[in-house]
């Protein structure tokens, strides 16, 4: 019995050993990463242009087949909270277009612009203030962003308040 507590001992002794010798080893020493000097460039302001507001719609573009996308433009009809409401009714083009811009001009010059962002979907909508006057009629222009970045003017017409 003694011979296999000596030989026990010994091997856990040299289990210590071989532990402790992989404990103490230095690591890979950390590389630390020298800082590189970036240049940044302030790109030049856009002068504003002025722009003319018109009230007289103009002619839209038909988007390719492939990138056909379907708005509907509806105006609330309530007097003391006029809004216009622009949303998404699906196409082929929901996976493709961008983003779809919205304009409203009102009657009395004010423009209001909104954004219906990626991902697109049937019913995404963006809803912006119109005019709440019996008789006036508010501009709506809607552009959509194909997947080269070009802009195409898909709708432009008048959203009337109250029309029976």
């Amino acid at each position: 019995m003694n011979k296999t507590l000596v030989i026990v001992s010994a091997c856990v002794l040299c289990i210590v050993f071989v532990l402790a010798a992989g404990c103490t080893q230095n690591g890979t020493p950390q590389v630390t990463p020298t800082p590189t000097t970036v240049e940044t460039t302030v790109p030049p302001t856009p002068t504003p242009t002025p722009t003319v507001v018109s009230l007289t719609p103009g002619p839209t573009q038909t988007l390719p087949e492939i990138w056909n996308i379907e708005v509907q433009v509806t105006h609330n009809g309530l007097s003391y909270d006029p809004q216009i409401t622009v949303s998404c009714q699906g196409g082929k083009g929901l996976n493709f277009i961008q983003q779809i811009d919205v304009r409203v001009t009102r009657p009395d010059g004010a423009v209001e612009n909104g954004i219906i962002a990626k991902p697109l979907y049937k019913g995404k909508s963006v809803t912006l203030t119109g005019s709440g006057v019996t008789g006036k009629l508010d501009r709506a222009e809607i552009w959509a962003t194909t997947p080269q970045g070009d802009k195409v003017k898909i709708y432009d017409e008048y959203v009337c308040f109250r029309c029976y």
